[in-house]
Formats: structure tokens, sequence, C-alpha cells
């Protein structure tokens, strides 16, 4: 059997080195210009737009009009998941109950060691992952939390060269392009949002909008319709109080970060005063305790 287990061990250390060879690959091509390829057209690239099958949601008992659908789905708008959320509902379930499954088996393969190593390792790990993946709201709420902010900085941005471009004689479409370099997280929607707007800028501007799936970026965009339609100085004057705001929640997200930071730094600042009490007080007390009972 021990042998069975370090067989087991030995492929899971090779499989986790070529995952994290195929992360640290990914990670560099990342970092290769973008450019626009054809093969991401295919039919087959675009399970995006494809709704999941109702009944392989009737079979995980997933519901569209409930509660904890809408939530994550409000959620996974605010990450900037653009597919039918109900993928990732479906994968949630399915990795839960394969989790279980797996945990199920070790307990009955190691049924006279429950605390053995290698039951430890084939059955504690696999449900720590399912608790993991039950608390996937408290993991998306902070990434969509820290999406917001960086998107309320790059709108700080645009906004800022916006009103720095508002007394050129360019239109708001080309104004928005020179504003591109100046974005990477909402790079891609921005993008997108420029293209559809030759066909009809309203329809493009909502579909940012809802793309976007934040408050700053839904005021942003309602800017942008205004000036798109009344490129007037008031106008900008109303850019200028939405450039205010965005400045006010960063400096609060600021001094919010720095709190946290010096709660995590007394914390931290703790643990040596710990590891004194274990080396040097500890075993004090432990020959007090051996003196008072030879006493007694």
């Amino acid at each position: 059997m021990m042998q069975w287990v370090t067989a087991w061990a030995a492929a899971g250390a090779v499989l986790g080195q070529f995952v994290f060879a195929a992360f640290g690959l990914y990670a560099l091509l990342r970092l290769l210009p973008r450019r626009p390829v054809r093969w991401k057209r295919l039919a087959f690239l675009t399970w995006r737009k494809t709704p999941a099958p109702d009944s392989w949601l009737k079979m995980f008992g997933i519901r569209r009009e409930g509660p904890s659908y809408q939530e994550r789905e409000l959620l996974l708008a605010g990450c900037g998941f653009a597919a039918d959320p109900a993928w990732y509902l479906l994968v949630r379930r399915a990795g839960i109950a394969a989790c279980l499954a797996l945990a199920a088996l070790a307990a009955v393969l190691f049924q006279d060691r429950l605390l053995s190593v290698a039951m430890q390792l084939l059955g504690g790990i696999p449900l720590l992952a399912a608790f993991l993946m039950k608390l996937d709201r408290v993991w998306l709420r902070a990434l969509r939390k820290m999406r917001a902010m960086q998107l309320t900085k790059e709108i700080y941005v645009i906004s800022n060269q916006l009103l720095y471009l508002a007394d050129s004689t360019l239109n708001i479409h080309t104004k928005l392009m020179r504003c591109v370099p100046y974005t990477k997280v909402m790079r891609g929607d921005l993008e997108r949002m420029l293209a559809e707007w030759y066909h009809d800028p309203a329809v493009a501007l909502r579909e940012f909008k809802q793309r976007i799936g934040t408050d700053d970026g839904m005021s942003f965009a309602e800017t942008i319709d205004a000036l798109r339609q009344h490129e007037s100085v008031e106008y900008y004057e109303l850019l200028r109080v939405r450039i205010s705001d965005y400045k006010e929640k960063l400096e609060l997200a600021k001094e919010s970060r720095k709190e946290s930071t010096s709660y995590a730094l007394f914390i931290i600042a703790g643990v040596p005063i710990l590891y004194t009490f274990q080396v040097f007080i500890y075993p004090w007390v432990r020959e007090g305790q051996k003196l008072f009972q030879s006493l007694g």
C-alpha cells in the first residue's frame, strides 16, 4: 500500500511540475504584443455566447430563477465573466461532487488508517478543495472589489485625458481612441465598444456598460453617452465632477489598504513574541509544573 501511495505522490509531483510549467509559459506568452488573429472567429471557440443546456442544469439542480444563481450572476458580471453564468455553476457543482467522491473513495481505501499521511493527502485535500469551492462567493466578492478598483483607476485616467482634450475639435470617438493606451484591464471591452461604435453608438455603449458591470463603469458610460449626444462645456463640467468622485474613492481605497496592511504587520510582529515564549519561557513553565507536582 505504501508503494502505491509513493507512486501516486511521485506522479502528482510530476503533474504539478507540468502544471507550473504551463502557467509559466502562459505568463510569458501574455507579455507578447497582442495581434488580431483570424482563428479566434471559429465557431467552436464561441462557447461564451452559447447558453448551457437546460438538461444539464436540471441534472445538477441549478435553477436560473433561483436566488443563488442570480447572486452569482451579478458577482461574475462584476468579475468580468462574459459567458453564461450557468457554465460556472455547472463546473462548480461538478468539481464539488468529484472532490467529495474522491474523499469518500480515500476513506474506503484507508478505513483502517484514517489518521495516516496517505489518508490526509488523498482525503483531506479534496475536502479542502470542496470547502473552498463551497465558499466561492467570498472569493468572487474579493475579485469583484479588486477589479472594480482597477477599473476605477483606469476610468479616472481616461476621464482626465478626455478633460485635457475638451478644447480639441476631435469627436468623442477619436478622443476615446487616443485613451486606449492608458488602459489595461478594460482595454478589450473599450476596443470592442469603439469597434461597435460605427454600427450603433447607443447599443455599443449599453453593451459596454453591461460588460464592465461596476457602478463607476456605468456612470462613465453614461457620461460618454452624454458627451456623444451633446458635446458642450456643461457636460465636461459633469465629467469634472465625476473625476472628483473617482479621486475620492481611490483615496478612500488607499487609506483602507494602508489600514489593512498595518493590521497584517501588527499580526506578523506578534509571531516573534510567541516564538520567544515558546523557546525561552515555556521550558521554565514546564519545570515549575514538575516542581509543584513533585512537592504534591
